[in-house]
């Protein structure tokens, strides 16, 4: 049996998901930083960043569904595709010299 989860975020959420892990990331590294200057342990300042890393991916990794809010609303294809070759396409000629400078 195959579920049918959906494995998507839309371009917001994809931002909103950026922007919450930042600020979690941040605001445990600050937290830690405080605990592991108060408590002069800077195993404990990582831990504390680790547990927000930790927290920062459950929140934003999986496609919850406030990720997928706003659906890109995709054009209908086309039916026919036309390719006119008998028009053979122009040839552009670049020139590598430098231009020359006037004298006055």
């Amino acid at each position: 049996m195959v579920l049918n989860i959906a494995t998507h975020m839309d371009y917001e959420g994809q931002h909103l998901a950026e922007k919450l892990s930042h600020i979690i990331v941040v605001v445990f590294g600050v937290i830690g930083w405080i605990i592991g200057y108060v408590n002069q342990q800077f195993s404990q300042t990582i831990m504390v960043l680790g547990v927000g890393v930790l927290i920062a991916a459950i929140v934003t990794l999986p496609p919850w569904p406030m990720y997928r809010r706003k659906p890109l609303s995709w054009r209908k294809p086309r039916k026919e595709v036309t390719t006119d070759v008998s028009k053979p396409e122009k040839e552009v000629v670049v020139s590598a010299s430098k231009p020359k400078k006037k004298n006055k």
